[in-house]
């Protein structure tokens, strides 16, 4: 009876323990699928190694069981008096070279395309630096810093007395975003001014190091608008939690227009408007 309650309590416990149901929601425990062409198919090929993997560990103990039961010695199994079966050796060197070169062969050709940069429509350098990124839009003449929100730079201080559960995005937020338009090929160049960094966006299912005095490189095509953040994956120092990576992707016609901005395009045809207002009253006035 003791150990009943004994293992009641220590299951009430262990319960406690747990996280609620909100944050087992939460929880990712298999790797997006993703919104490039890249994440579907890591994921496709993650997937079909994991169910291989499950037919094996299937296959194999489903075996020992069966053999452990079967063949146990109340049952009054003999061993085998035989040592050394070459029939049995081609069979289990000849079944895992066939499976692994069956995940290879897609695997090898996944790796080739993932190097594949050719044919990129916009090709954009991303400069490491602690703790913050620099994006650097090559032929474009664009280029800005890319830090951490300010919202949430005021919530992480200790004593701020802001609730970070009140900041949107808390930590996953930065006050420019690297910008690009969807369905297009983005070539990323990527190094560092000062440590180790990792451009990271989980839903692009793309990751690279950047490092300093080299040039890593990455791309993807994201099919679909909208926002998708990141982090830096490789400890940078003191502030590494601190810079992560936002990705707006957006329709080609308002990627252009943010990008006529950025480029200075906005504020001439400002000047312009307001030439052509000012000129309407001198224009009435010859008229009277």
């Amino acid at each position: 009876m003791k150990i009943v309650k004994h293992a009641a309590a220590g299951s009430i416990a262990a319960a406690a323990l747990l996280p609620s149901g909100a944050a087992l929601a939460a929880w990712e425990l298999n790797m997006p699928v993703g919104v490039t062409e890249l994440s579907r198919e890591i994921h496709g090929l993650h997937m079909m190694i994991l169910w291989v993997c499950v037919l094996i560990s299937v296959a194999v103990f489903g075996m020992m069981i069966y053999s452990i039961v079967k063949f146990r010695h109340s049952k009054g199994a003999v061993p085998a008096t035989f040592d050394h079966s070459t029939k049995a050796e081609i069979i289990w060197t000849t079944i895992p070279v066939v499976i692994l070169v069956a995940m290879a062969i897609p695997a090898a050709a996944t790796l080739v395309k993932i190097e594949d940069t050719r044919g990129s429509d916009l090709t954009i350098k991303v400069t490491g630096y602690q703790w913050k990124w620099e994006y650097e839009y090559l032929d474009q003449k664009v280029k800005f810093f890319s830090s951490l929100a300010r919202d949430s730079d005021a919530a992480r201080q200790l004593g701020s007395g802001i609730d970070p559960n009140n900041i949107p995005h808390y930590l996953l937020d930065v006050d420019k975003p690297l910008v690009v338009p969807v369905g297009a090929k983005v070539r990323v160049l990527l190094t560092s001014n000062d440590v180790i960094h990792a451009w990271w966006v989980p839903q692009f299912g793309m990751k690279k190091d950047a490092i300093p005095g080299f040039i890593n490189e990455l791309w993807f095509r994201a099919d679909e608008p909208g926002i998708y953040r990141g982090q830096c994956a490789e400890l940078c120092g003191r502030d590494h939690a601190f810079m992560p990576v936002v990705v707006d992707v957006r329709p080609q016609a308002e990627y252009e227009s943010w990008l006529a901005e950025q480029q200075g395009g906005a504020a001439p045809a400002a000047a312009q408007a307001q030439t052509v207002e000012n000129a309407a009253p001198a224009t009435a006035a010859v008229a009277e």
